[in-house]
């Protein structure tokens, strides 16, 4: 007992700024464990002479490996997939299979070995997420939607992030919580693309410098929204959802070449599905294949509607609209309770609610359905290959549990004590009308509600899409059940109606329209559908948003994730940018600095972007560019850059920048990067100089200081900016630009020099500057300085 209770209490608790999907920040500190990326190029000296170095044999090997880690992103998020489909099913498979033969002797027996099994399911994956990959937990997607909106949060692309999310989603999933693997692989598709990027994982020793040809954040970020694409193109086997889900929930930035990779990579998840569904259709696969992949075809459904169905399918909206809103409203006061009581007790207690709510399913899913009374079955259509009662342990409608006759059948069980995929498959089924009673469907529907609401936040890789359809095509067919007793028409199938129901519920919580809707229509093979998903659809998002935001928004919020919305708010139209700087002073670089300085200005704040100036003959000030915190503490850990003279050593820089590879600026994903704390310096080397003039951006985007707020929002989300800088107005105009000064005629025309033309650079003869300035003119001091960081944001 002592070794075991020392055990116990050596059980790792939540590390202080350490960011999963549980664990949530503080609305004061929130933005201390979260950092800003800089999607922007920094075309300094030593970027240009990089890229000058670089012909145009080097821009079509990097279009073709761009090409290449796009089809590894397909294969690996595929395969990601069919292996978590083909363990989940298998491990569900075995445990009704087991319980099914065992209630044949004793009811009693087969419901311990169900909660055990759950509970053993359920535990690990817990136990995986607390000790192993705290940032596996929840969903992912509002970590990611914040990635590719500039934020990066420590841990949530790492290679033991995406075992976690893996090994995790199977033990959730197949304990049977109210919740589903959709979201988390998302955020699988997404570590994988970051993995692939960056090499793989030096830590664990699964790297490869082949494949580490992606520094920079722009290009991880296009890699992480094909990750995110494959993703949802996996889950549903739908790729072209999965193109739209990435341009239209989680991207702030879109391009046309970004829009070919998406869709090419989202093909080749649905061929790997495919092949892998088509292998195991041989018996390769154990219990998969007649649950898999989420499918539910129901082209054999209804074939038309009449005008007057047009009411209930409104209602149908409405009431997806008004569960979508209080569903994310209960799981914002859930998540709050969890985060400032519950979660802050340690690891323990998450492994304990986990645990509780796992035992508490597996009672209802078991013990509600023997409170039922068994129907019979009705007679048996020879065209139909619906069997009834279906055999115990095998997949289909009509499940005989607890009842005295052979041709019986529980309702309640058909949807409850079943995998959530087959529980969809029979609610979405046709030529099945009268198979749920109301009473039925209305005890499913309270307590799958409460049960996913409870469950959300919990430590375990969730995702809401599946209890989302679950929900919403329980009351969808209960309104189907309603409109056939009141119209009395033999064409109306109450599974159309569950289709329906699903959507309005999906859209009155995550607020999806256009992606959503190819999805349902992708999932389901039924295209005449279209316009009456299209419908619910608009309906349950304009009622969801008259009370809250969407649900990954909402949690994003409870996160400390500072997202910039795709529209700024209404009072940014009468603030300024003086006025958002605020009293705020700006604090500068001189060109050449003494390390000293620079050691005392980092450790005196958090900045991330310093202007730096210098000084002409004349003695005027000038800004020449902004310095980032991450390349400065670069330059104090490699000191070849330390020089004795306090003087510049080359007006133009050129002889220092040969010394780094522009790669070495870049900083680890998903990684914090290098600390001042980890830099040690001698005296000798305090006393020395550098000239920061190479490794600056010339460059940064200026705005007036009465610029309208508004307009820099724009600008600021439009080109995944991390500073602007803020001046007074300029004393004269040396040119206007129209648009014929930027259409220049190319001499070579090439797609993959279209492709990279925002990041090459082009040769002297091609050199037509676009943004015209004076250089040795008069630049006005800084006002101040508008960040997206851990001091200041746009947000």
């Amino acid at each position: 007992m002592e070794t075991a209770r020392l055990v116990w209490s050596r059980l790792p608790h939540s590390e202080e700024g350490e960011l999963d999907g549980v664990e949530l920040l503080s609305n004061t500190s929130n933005r201390n464990g979260v950092d800003s990326l800089d999607y922007e190029v920094i075309e300094n000296y030593a970027y240009r002479e990089e890229q000058a170095q670089r012909g145009k044999l080097y821009v079509g090997y990097n279009v073709g490996v761009k090409w290449f880690f796009a089809l590894l992103i397909g294969i690996g998020t595929g395969l990601a997939a069919v292996f978590i489909n083909i363990s989940v099913e298998n491990f569900a498979g075995w445990k009704f299979s087991l319980t099914f033969n065992i209630i044949q002797k004793s009811y009693v027996a087969g419901f311990l070995i169900y909660i055990l099994i759950n509970l053993a399911l359920v535990f690990s994956s817990v136990y995986i997420i607390t000790q192993f990959a705290p940032a596996a937990a929840g969903s992912g997607i509002p970590e990611i939607k914040g990635y590719l909106n500039g934020i990066d949060i420590p841990g949530i692309l790492l290679f033991r992030t995406l075992i976690g999310k893996i090994f995790g989603s199977i033990g959730s999933v197949g304990g049977g919580l109210a919740l589903g693997k959709e979201g988390p692989l998302v955020h699988i598709g997404a570590c994988i693309a970051s993995l692939l990027g960056q090499g793989g994982s030096t830590k664990y020793h699964l790297s490869s410098r082949w494949l580490q040809g992606f520094k920079s954040e722009r290009d991880r970020r296009d890699l992480v929204t094909c990750g995110c694409a494959a993703g949802v193109a996996a889950a549903f086997r739908a790729p072209v959802g999965g193109v739209l889900f990435a341009l239209e929930e989680v991207t702030s930035w879109w391009r046309s070449q970004l829009m070919w990779r998406v869709f090419f990579t989202s093909a080749i998840v649905a061929v790997v599905v495919r092949a892998a569904m088509g292998w195991c259709k041989s018996g390769n696969c154990g219990h998969f294949g007649s649950g898999g992949f989420i499918i539910w075809d129901i082209s054999d459904g209804q074939e038309d509607y009449s005008f007057e169905e047009l009411l209930p399918m409104a209602v149908i909206g409405i009431i997806g609209g008004l569960l979508g809103a209080l569903f994310n409203q209960l799981t914002i006061y859930i998540t709050r309770w969890r985060r400032n009581y519950l979660h802050k007790k340690g690891n323990r207690v998450k492994i304990y609610e986990a645990c509780l709510i796992s035992v508490i399913t597996s009672v209802i899913s078991f013990g509600l359905p023997l409170l039922r009374k068994c129907s019979p079955c009705p007679d048996s259509d020879p065209d139909s290959e619906i069997e009834c009662p279906r055999a115990p342990g095998m997949y289909g409608n009509y499940v005989n549990f607890y009842c005295s006759k052979d041709k019986e059948y529980n309702d309640l069980a058909t949807i409850f004590f079943n995998t959530q995929d087959d529980a969809i498959r029979n609610l979405f089924s046709a030529k099945t009308i009268h198979e749920f009673s109301a009473q039925s469907l209305l005890t499913f529907l309270v307590m799958f509600y409460t049960l996913a609401v409870v469950t959300f936040g919990t430590a375990v890789p969730a995702g809401q899409f599946v209890p989302g359809i679950m929900i919403g095509s329980t009351y969808g067919r209960l309104v189907g059940i309603f409109t056939v007793n009141h119209y009395k028409k033999l064409n109306i199938e109450e599974g159309t109606y569950a289709l329906l129901g699903a959507a309005s519920f999906l859209g009155g919580s995550m607020r999806m329209t256009v992606s959503l809707c190819v999805i349902m229509v992708e999932i389901t093979n039924n295209l005449k559908l279209l316009p009456l998903i299209m419908l619910v659809l608009l309906i349950s998002k304009a009622v969801g948003d008259a009370f809250n935001e969407g649900l990954y928004e909402e949690q994003a919020r409870l996160r400390g994730i500072p997202l910039l919305e795709s529209r700024p708010k209404y009072e940014m139209r009468k603030m300024t940018a003086r006025e958002a700087c605020g009293n705020q002073k700006v604090l500068s670089l001189p060109r050449v600095v003494k390390v000293a300085d620079v050691v005392s200005i980092l450790r005196s704040n958090k900045h991330n972007g310093f202007p730096v100036i210098d000084h002409t003959r004349n003695g005027e000030t000038l800004v020449i560019g902004l310095m980032l915190r991450s390349h400065l503490l670069v330059l104090l850990q490699s000191k070849i850059d330390f020089q004795h003279s306090p003087l510049p050593c080359d007006p133009r820089g050129r002889s220092q920048a040969i010394r780094h590879n522009f790669s070495e600026f870049a900083k680890p994903v998903s990684s914090k990067g290098i600390s001042i704390n980890d830099i040690h310096l001698s005296s000798d080397d305090l006393e020395m100089y550098i000239d920061l003039a190479p490794f600056l951006n010339p460059s940064p985007y200026i705005v007036p200081e009465d610029m309208s707020l508004t307009k820099v929002y724009n600008i600021f989300r439009q080109l995944g900016l991390r500073h602007i800088f803020v001046v007074p107005r300029a004393s004269r105009v040396i040119g206007v630009i129209t648009r014929k000064d930027l259409l220049i005629e190319e001499e070579i025309e090439d797609s993959a020099i279209t492709e990279l033309q925002s990041t090459s650079v082009r040769g002297q003869r091609h050199e037509k500057r676009l943004l015209v300035r004076n250089a040795d003119a008069e630049r006005p001091l800084l006002s101040g300085i508008l960040v997206q960081d851990t001091d200041h944001t746009l947000s």
